[in-house]
C-alpha cells in the first residue's frame, strides 16, 4: 500500500528502553508501561492530547483489563473522547499499526492518529479452554508466550526451525552467523558512545514506582556481552545446525510508538526538527517453514510500492531474531550487511514483539537525520512465514 500524505514529526517518534524478560520490568503491565512512557514522550514533544483523533494500539501478549485496553489507555493520557482498534500481528504489529494509521489519517483529511505498540513477554498469562468433551470436563491449558515460542501450529516446528531451514538454504555457515551477530554488537556499542547521545535522541525512560520505591530504567537491560571467542565456545542450538544462543535474540519488555498526521500538521508538531514521510508499507510470506526469507519479500513490495529502488536507500533497518535473517536479505537485495542496522537491532538488545518494529523504525529514521536525510527501509520477520516492510523518507 502506498501513502501520498502521512507524516511522523521526529520528535513524535519515541520508545523505551527494552528489558530482558523476567528482568526489572517483569511485574510491569504492558498497559501500564505504555502509559507512563507514552504520556512522557508527548510530554517532552510539547503535544497536546486534544489533537488526536484516534488511538491505534498494537500488543500481542493478553495482559489484565485488555479487553477495555485501547480506550482505557486513551483516557489514562487525557484523551476520554477517543478510542481506536486494537492491532496483534506478532512481530510485524508495528508496521500494521502505522499502516492503519497513515491509512486512516489519510482517509480522515489528516486526523492526527496515536500509535502505541507495547508487550511484555514476562509472566505471560496462562490461558484455560473449557472442553466438556473431554475426560471429567478437563480443561485445555495453554502458556501463551512459551507455547507459541515453541511451534508453529501449521507447520508443528519452531522458529529456530525456520531459522535452520533458511541458513541450509542459503548455504550459511556457523562462522557466518557469528560474524554477524559480531557486527550487529559493534554497531550496538556505537550507539552508546557520548553517555548514549544517539539513543538519547528517541528514547524515554521507565519508570517503575511502588508504595516504597521508584526505579527509572533509562537504558537497556540484559544485552549480553559478544565476543568471537564467547560465541565460538556455545554449542549449536540444534546438533549440527549454524545457529546457537549467541545468534539468536531474546524476549524482552517494552514499549514505542509516534504520532502519525497530515504533512503540514507535522511539519507544526515537529517544532523546527525533520518530519518522516511514510512512503508504503507492505506484508509478505515465505514458503512454508522459512520465515527468515519473509523480510526480503516485504521488502521488495514496499519498495515496489513506493517507487523506490533499492539503490536510493541511505539506509535500512531489520527486525532479526536470527542472524540467518539478514544474510539472506543481504542475498535477495544486495544491501550491504554494514549498511544494515547502525544503531544495533532487535537481534541484539531483545524482542518484546509489537514494539520492536516500532524502534527500528525509530532508529531508521534517526540515522537518516543524521545523514541530512533521504530514504529508508525498514523489514523484518513475523510468527507464521510472514514479513513486513515499511519505506520512509526523513525531510
Amino acid at each position: 500500500m502506498r501513502f501520498e500524505n502521512a507524516f511522523i514529526p521526529l520528535p513524535l517518534l519515541w520508545s523505551s528502553p527494552f528489558i530482558r524478560w523476567q528482568g526489572a520490568a517483569a511485574d510491569v503491565s504492558a498497559l501500564d508501561l505504555a502509559a507512563q512512557v507514552t504520556r512522557d514522550a508527548l510530554d517532552a514533544g510539547g503535544y497536546d492530547p486534544a489533537e488526536t483523533g484516534q488511538l491505534v494500539l498494537g500488543t500481542t501478549i493478553p495482559q489484565p483489563d485488555t479487553f477495555y485496553a485501547p480506550p482505557w489507555l486513551a483516557a489514562r493520557l487525557g484523551m476520554t473522547d477517543i478510542g481506536g482498534p486494537a492491532i496483534a500481528q506478532a512481530c510485524a504489529t508495528a508496521v500494521a499499526c502505522l499502516a492503519q494509521a497513515a491509512a486512516a489519517s489519510q482517509l480522515g483529511n489528516g486526523e492526527t492518529q496515536l500509535v502505541v505498540t507495547t508487550d511484555r513477554t514476562s509472566n505471560g498469562p496462562l490461558l484455560v479452554y473449557p472442553r466438556s468433551a473431554s475426560m471429567g470436563g478437563a480443561p485445555l491449558a495453554t502458556n501463551w508466550v512459551l507455547d507459541s515460542f515453541a511451534a508453529d501450529p501449521w507447520t508443528s516446528e519452531s522458529m529456530l526451525y525456520t531459522a535452520e531451514c533458511t541458513a541450509v538454504d542459503g548455504g550459511f555457515t556457523r562462522q557466518q552467523c557469528d560474524e554477524l551477530t559480531l557486527l550487529r554488537f559493534g554497531q550496538y556499542q556505537d550507539a552508546l558512545r557520548d553517555d548514549r547521545a544517539l539513543q538519547k535522541r528517541y528514547m524515554r525512560p521507565i519508570v517503575i514506582e511502588s508504595r516504597k520505591s521508584r526505579t527509572v530504567l533509562q537504558a537497556d537491560e540484559g544485552v549480553s556481552e559478544y565476543s568471537a571467542a564467547g560465541l565460538a565456545k556455545l554449542s549449536p542450538s540444534k546438533p549440527g545446525g549454524a545457529i546457537t544462543p549467541g545468534t539468536q535474540t531474546h524476549p524482552a519488555d517494552g514499549t514505542a510508538g509516534a504520532i502519525v498526521t497530515s504533512g503540514d500538521k507535522a511539519v507544526r508538531l515537529a517544532k523546527g526538527q525533520p518530519v518522516v514521510r511514510l512512503l508504503s508499507a507492505a506484508f509478505a510470506r515465505a514458503e512454508k517453514g522459512r520465515m527468515p526469507k519473509a523480510p526480503a519479500l516485504a521488502a521488495h513490495k514496499a519498495l515496489h510500492e513506493a517507487g523506490v529502488q533499492v539503490g536510493q536507500l541511505k539506509s535500512v533497518t531489520t527486525h532479526n531474531p536470527f542472524a540467518v535473517n539478514d544474510l539472506w536479505l543481504h542475498r535477495e537485495t544486495g544491501v550491504a550487511l554494514e549498511r544494515m542496522n547502525p544503531m544495533g537491532c532487535s537481534l541484539i538488545y531483545g524482542h518484546p514483539q509489537a514494539p520492536t518494529g516500532m524502534r527500528a523504525i525509530a532508529e531508521l529514521a534517526h540515522s537518516l537525520a543524521l545523514q541530512g536525510g533521504g530514504m529508508g527501509l525498514f523489514t523484518g520477520c513475523a510468527a507464521g512465514d510472514m514479513g513486513a516492510a515499511i519505506v520512509l523518507e526523513v525531510r
